[in-house]
């Protein structure tokens, strides 16, 4: 089983994605575009060999890293970096060496857009909101006089909260149209609700053989727009009616062998014309693992090895792990602009018997997650409660 995996070194822990391969009796070819003397020595021992490109930007300088592992050890099974900035190179590598484990880069672009992504949650009977895509001013507004203010605009195709807008009225919504009519912008029905995740590791078939849930507290859209504190969390249990939604999503956009991060809403109160409170709504799907350090938080709320699981899944369709001991794990990531009542020293002292670690972000992590996490686990949702109000309690709001 010969496995290629681009940029294992980045995020850093990812080298574990590597170790589980080679765990699970793959041989491990990676490609990464920093100089081998600067890889982590576990990543070079779990890797059979590695590949280093200047940039992999550079697409003829991966089919030549590809071609060359052709060459020296066969025909390539696998082609995968779970990591959302290379599911397009991923795809397009798998394309030009008849690698048939993922999807195409047919596939991949279709699923990347988000009004395509509505029929597929409508497929799995999960609703959306309402939606357009703008081709001119008038299907904008258009679309606001049928569902009324606000609206929120986004690309179609893209990845976080960029160029995420709040559209409150008429003016507005035509200034952001001129600002970003050289893309394919959607529209959509603002929906008042709690934003959550389904994120797990799915078999040969599309059943899920692992499944955690995140709630977030704050949002990532006014994290990056406004720089705002942002925190989330594991859940301690996972309802049957979520359990049924996600599944019956992963097999409506036939998702296989591989981790997923679904987001949804939840209806903060009863809204006419869209539900009761409660109500759940299809959001996105991402066809990889929860970003940043979000795997990790993954193993310390279910005491597991998630790296080493999605291996296991994927090469051997068997999850073997005992029942999981629910903790909730969390972080809360804080702002080098924003004055906090309690330093980060103050709370890792109040908090001790529930700390895991405090990490200081790099910057492509930062703009979502904040300039400063603080990472813990909590075997009450109150002292949980507790942890967020104290670590994301601002000086001038005491």
């Amino acid at each position: 089983m010969n496995f290629v995996v681009i940029s294992p070194n980045y995020p850093e822990s990812y080298w574990m994605f590597c170790r589980g391969l080679k765990e699970n009796g793959a041989k491990v070819l990676a490609i990464v575009d920093t100089p081998y003397n600067q890889l982590k020595q576990e990543l070079k021992e779990y890797c059979d060999e590695i590949y280093v490109v200047k940039s992999f930007h550079d697409y003829d300088e991966m089919v030549k890293a590809c071609g060359y592992f052709t060459f020296k050890y066969g025909k390539i099974d696998w082609i995968e970096s779970n990591n959302e900035a290379w599911l397009d190179l991923d795809a397009r590598l798998r394309d030009d060496f008849n690698v048939k484990t993922g999807f195409s880069l047919e596939r991949i672009e279709e699923l990347q857009s988000k009004s395509q992504m509505k029929k597929y949650y409508k497929e799995a009977n999960v609703p959306v909101a309402d939606y357009r895509v703008l081709h001119t001013l008038k299907d904008g507004l258009d679309f606001a006089k049928q569902v009324g203010y606000p609206l929120v605009m986004k690309p179609d195709h893209g990845v976080g909260a960029s160029m995420t807008y709040k559209i409150m009225n008429a003016e507005q919504l035509e200034s952001v149209y001129m600002q970003t009519k050289d893309h394919v912008m959607i529209l959509e029905q603002y929906i008042d609700g709690d934003v959550f995740t389904l994120d797990g590791i799915c078999d040969e078939n599309g059943d899920i053989r692992y499944l955690n849930s995140l709630e977030y507290v704050g949002n990532c859209m006014d994290s990056v727009l406004y720089q705002q504190s942002i925190g989330c969390y594991t859940t301690f249990e996972i309802s049957d009616e979520y359990r049924d939604i996600v599944q019956r999503t992963i097999h409506a956009f036939k998702i296989k062998n591989r981790f997923f991060h679904c987001e949804f809403f939840r209806l903060n109160h009863d809204v006419q014309g869209l539900g009761e409170k409660g109500r759940v709504f299809g959001l996105e799907v991402n066809f990889r693992p929860p970003g940043g350090f979000c795997p990790d938080l993954m193993n310390y709320a279910g005491e597991l090895d998630v790296y080493r699981l999605w291996a296991e899944v994927i090469l051997k369709q068997s999850a073997s792990y005992s029942k999981l001991r629910r903790y909730s794990a969390g972080f809360v990531g804080r702002r080098n602009s924003i004055k906090y009542r309690f330093t980060v020293k103050e709370v890792e002292e109040m908090f001790k018997e529930d700390m895991i670690e405090v990490l200081y972000l790099p910057e492509a992590f930062a703009a979502a997650m904040g300039d400063v996490a603080i990472v813990a686990k909590f075997t009450s949702p109150a002292r949980r409660d507790e942890f967020f109000k104290s670590a994301l309690r601002r000086k001038d709001r005491l």
